[in-house]
């Protein structure tokens, strides 16, 4: 038996995915958003409404950046997710965040996130909100670092948002090995 949840942007995982950019001023702005993904191997795209302080900023320097939210920085990052930058001039500040300009777009690196996708913006339709950025470069912090120089998802931490339940949800372990596990059925 299943129960039907009829239309509704619900699955699993969603990301927290924490976009920053720069204002006029070049003062820093984020906001939290479920809605996005990788979608070509050099882009990444999102939902986003025209209303908000970051897109303005986004269309304004044509660039952002996007980091993944993780377990110690919940609070944080929640908060700029309900916080609008149009009410709260210091909602960065108040955050607990500070940031470093990256070397590849005209936007802000958050510090205290230490995994960013840096974008110029290639595309932004605000009839039906869809945010298209060119990825320029990701950059991690070392501190989230195995000893291949590979990011460790334990050390990073990153969450999830549970839409069925509005949660945010740690990520689990290793389950399986890609593009090898599935050989096995090949095989057969």
């Amino acid at each position: 038996m299943r129960k039907n949840f009829g239309v509704k942007p619900l699955c699993y995982p969603q990301p927290v995915f924490i976009i920053a950019a720069y204002d006029e001023n070049g003062k820093a702005n984020a906001m939290n958003a479920a809605w996005g993904g990788i979608s070509e191997e050099n882009e990444i795209s999102m939902c986003i409404s025209a209303n908000h302080k970051t897109t303005e900023n986004i269309l304004l320097k044509k660039a952002f950046t996007v980091s993944m939210a993780t377990a110690s920085t919940v609070i944080p990052c929640d908060y700029v997710g309900i916080v609008s930058g149009n009410k709260e001039p210091d909602k960065f500040k108040k955050a607990g965040f500070t940031d470093t300009k990256s070397e590849f777009v005209d936007a802000p690196i958050i510090n205290e996130l230490p995994l960013a996708i840096e974008c110029n913006l290639k595309s932004y339709n605000p009839e039906t909100c869809i945010l298209i950025g060119e990825i320029i470069n990701v950059s991690a912090d070392e501190s989230v670092l195995n000893e291949n120089g590979k990011v460790d998802p334990k050390k990073l931490d990153p969450i999830t948002f549970d839409p069925f339940n509005n949660t945010y949800v740690r990520l689990g372990d290793v389950v399986g090995k890609a593009f090898c596990d599935g050989l096995k059925l090949k095989e057969n």
